[in-house]
């Protein structure tokens, strides 16, 4: 598990403000969500704790210590593991495959002597193979079996998804950002996707703060919501207080709207 801090934290591009001397916490084994419509900064904010950009003002301190500046390697070494909106898993590598090579990109395997095929580099590789079956043993049936030895291409919408998550669970991190884990998914894979997040903080103790923009999602999984508009925390509290604060209900549907589910 791992604790995180936004303290401050300012981004513009150009003239523009996109992210307004936001302040934001999630302890460790909390489930926090952020909301917003579109263009409210929340991407954003995962680029800035995963060191894709830097902040202009403000902090960002994982587990107490200040992470900002460092280059993106270093802060997914320190516990830090997203997934992103639009699916970033190898094609055209195994669904095992796609595991390792989140477990090379750790920082915490010897890729120089793998490659030489040395038995402390075959005993490695097989290590490394159990612990990708085991965190793809996780998500049940879907991704284990004869599917670990199939191209990701294969698998269905969902269970890429599915496969992304482990590739983020490989890396080690205590911290997973998701953003949008239930894109693209039908109204059963929704749910189930809802069941899995809970467990992931449950049963496999990690801490995570998800993009969301399903609200049925956000309902079922959220200690606490957190909701922006155009860089600026506008709310922040149970999703039922979020959910009806006329703030929230202006900025999704605009004056005279009257809820968010």
């Amino acid at each position: 598990m791992a604790t995180l801090e936004l303290s401050g934290l300012t981004k513009r591009f150009g003239g523009l403000l996109v992210v307004d001397s936001l302040d934001l916490t999630v302890a460790e084994g909390e489930i926090v969500s952020l909301i917003g419509p579109n263009g409210a900064g929340k991407t954003t904010v995962f680029n800035l704790i995963s060191g894709v950009f830097a902040p202009d003002e403000g902090d960002i301190l994982l587990d107490g210590s200040s992470i900002v500046g460092l280059p993106r390697h270093e802060i997914a070494r320190r516990g830090v593991a997203r997934t992103f909106q639009t699916l970033r898993v190898f094609l055209n590598m195994t669904v095992a495959e796609n595991v390792i090579a989140a477990e090379y990109a750790s920082g915490k395997v010897g890729a120089v002597r793998s490659f030489f095929g040395t038995p402390a580099a075959r005993a490695e590789a097989a290590r490394m193979r159990a612990v990708a079956e085991e965190r793809l043993r996780f998500f049940g049936e879907r991704l284990i079996g004869y599917r670990l030895d199939q191209p990701a291409y294969s698998l269905s919408y969902a269970n890429r998804r599915r496969l992304e998550i482990a590739r983020a669970m490989a890396t080690g991190a205590g911290l997973l950002l998701l953003d949008e884990p239930a894109a693209g998914m039908n109204p059963a894979e929704t749910q189930e996707i809802t069941r899995l997040i809970g467990e992931l903080r449950d049963d496999a103790g990690y801490t995570i703060l998800v993009i969301e923009h399903d609200m049925h999602v956000v309902e079922g999984i959220s200690d606490r919501v957190v909701a922006l508009d155009h860089g600026v925390k506008i709310a922040e509290g149970s999703f039922e207080d979020v959910a009806a604060d006329p703030a929230v209900i202006e900025a999704y549907l605009g004056t005279g709207g009257a809820a968010t589910k």
